[in-house]
């Protein structure tokens, strides 16, 4: 007897450490199986219009994708298999193939924030209905969030130092499981006419194919991402080496210590924003690494910050998981209600989106944005703080819109977590920050000598470096001669920010003052906050507060 399983890709977008392709492939009932026994499994990722993040996509978080699946499938033929690609509604094409196949098992990785819950029922529920059984894994996340929340007495943690007493309590996350056998696996084929009713594709699409095109920024591009497990192995290659390096010098965290906006990034995150790359195996990768080095100060164990990062996306992962309004303001029970503008000048917010703010640093960053998927996490935090509690007043949902669409690792948890908090809306000490990145204090110290700027800006490559990060402030004369007139061939600054500052400031300080008379931060909103600065540090990744 053979059984069918199908193992459904969503996120985990890999081999190494899925629990969920470990119990795809293995035979139930072990003791009463034959030597001949197989499983046959149907990798399966279904073109919804949702999972994975497609609802709101660009065209580099596409093609990331598309390599990623074009990876498992380059993997998937080594075992004598391939990918299968359906376009359509998840229920129907498990429905069918049950129908014709006979499927035993739908196993998959477990996707936990409340966006995919409804999608995740619907199929829960006809599993339930065929008697196949639905089987869901953690892997994407260290811990399984509902288990934080059961162990903080059923709510979640308010704060960062609250999640860690939990996580404490729970222990070590779990180690990554072994690689896959497939020794016992055949691949059944989809019957033709099937197929085609439930538009099996017959090749890895491109983004052009679902109506996606590049940018006009792409032109600019200077680093090519390339999606997928394999990409994802050798990066962390390099960055255990990185990481290595650090230990033995006496620090951690190097790209923070040393921020380095025009070399390649050392940066994982995209690959564990796709699952590409096992969360917990950078985990253990990392913490093993670092208890093996010889300069380890007993007397002062850093370890738990070594992962910081990894650890807030967890945070950010649990804070979300009950809360469906978590990406809005309105609603939101964690967020604040700043009276961000009404209704804001369309123009200025393209300006911001387009990288057409007249701030070299803000409108380099912003166009690589669109050209790469990619920033700097000092420049996304300036970029973020300057749309909103910085200069323009605007609401972040804006820009946690703009970053889900083109940035490459933005989830919807994480991604919101970092606008609620650079906005001062939560995961914020009750606006007691409320100084924001200044874009030209950031690019004297990020960009001395201008080079990213005209990397990402062409019409300002011949501007003379003093006058680089403030072009405005250069002669009629200079600008006549390069051939770059402010106003003309770049914008003039759409804000003062001086002004914008004062403003801003005192309507933080206004409400922070009603906040306060209402009973906050002991008996106000319950929204997030860090319990001291040692977080805000430690979340920026910044040496100095006062560079927030």
């Amino acid at each position: 007897m053979t059984r069918t399983h199908i193992l459904w890709f969503r996120h985990g977008l890999r081999f190494h450490d899925n629990p969920a392709l470990q119990d795809a492939i293995h035979l139930q009932n072990r003791g009463e199986q034959n030597n001949e026994e197989t499983v046959g499994l149907l990798p399966i990722f279904i073109f919804d219009g949702e999972t994975a993040g497609t609802s709101l996509v660009g065209y580099n978080r596409m093609t990331f994708l598309l390599q990623s699946l074009t990876d498992l499938d380059e993997q998937l033929q080594q075992h004598g298999g391939k990918i299968l690609l359906f376009k359509g509604e998840p229920v129907h094409i498990f429905r069918r193939l049950h129908e014709v196949l006979k499927i035993s098992m739908i196993s998959f990785e477990q996707d936990c924030e409340p966006i995919w819950k409804s999608r995740d029922e619907r199929v829960r529920t006809v599993c339930g209905e065929m008697g196949v059984k639905y089987n869901e894994r953690v892997s994407h996340t260290l811990w399984t969030p509902r288990d934080v929340i059961h162990a903080n007495g059923g709510i979640p943690p308010l704060t960062y130092e609250m999640f860690l007493a939990v996580t404490d309590f729970l222990g070590e996350p779990p180690r990554p499981v072994g690689d896959a056998d497939w020794s016992k696996v055949h691949f059944p084929v989809i019957p033709p006419k099937l197929a085609a009713e439930l538009n099996l594709l017959s090749a890895i699409p491109t983004a052009e194919d679902f109506g996606i095109f590049p940018e006009p920024e792409r032109a600019l591009c200077h680093l090519e991402w390339i999606g997928g497990e394999t990409q994802a192995l050798k990066k962390l290659k390099d960055r255990l080496e990185i990481e290595a390096g650090a230990f033995e010098s006496g620090y951690y965290l190097p790209n923070h210590a040393f921020p380095d906006l025009l070399g390649p990034p050392s940066s994982l995150s995209a690959y564990l924003r796709f699952g590409c790359l096992s969360v917990r195996r950078f985990y253990w990768e990392i913490h093993d690494l670092y208890h093996g080095s010889n300069n380890i100060n007993p007397d002062k164990d850093e370890a738990p910050h070594i992962t910081g990062q990894l650890i807030w996306r967890e945070y950010f992962y649990t804070m979300s998981v009950d809360n469906p309004k978590y990406g809005e303001m309105k609603d939101n029970p964690i967020c604040l209600n700043i009276p961000w503008i009404k209704d804001p000048d369309m123009h200025i917010i393209e300006a911001w989106k387009q990288g057409k703010t007249g701030f070299p640093l803000l409108d380099a960053a912003m166009r690589q944005l669109l050209a790469e998927g990619w920033l700097h996490h000092m420049l996304r935090n300036t970029v973020a703080g300057f749309l909103t509690r910085g200069a323009l007043w605007i609401n972040w949902e804006v820009g946690l819109r703009h970053f889900l669409k083109h940035l490459l690792d933005a989830d919807w948890s994480v991604c919101a977590g970092n606008w609620m908090w650079v906005s001062s809306s939560a995961f914020e000490k009750l606006l007691d920050t409320s100084k924001s990145c200044c874009p030209v204090g950031m690019a004297h110290r990020l960009d001395p000598h201008g080079e990213y700027v005209k990397r990402y800006i062409p019409e300002i490559r011949d501007i003379p470096r003093e006058y680089i990060h403030q072009p405005w402030t250069m002669p009629i004369e200079i600008q006549q001669n390069i051939g770059c007139v402010i106003g003309i061939n770049y914008p003039l600054p759409i804000v003062n920010l001086q002004e914008a500052s004062e403003f801003n400031t005192s309507a933080m300080q206004n409400l922070r003052s009603a906040l306060v008379a209402k009973g906050a931060p002991e008996t106000g909103p319950p929204h997030c906050r860090p319990s001291n600065n040692a977080e805000i540090l430690s979340f920026f990744g910044v040496p100095n507060v006062d560079a927030i």
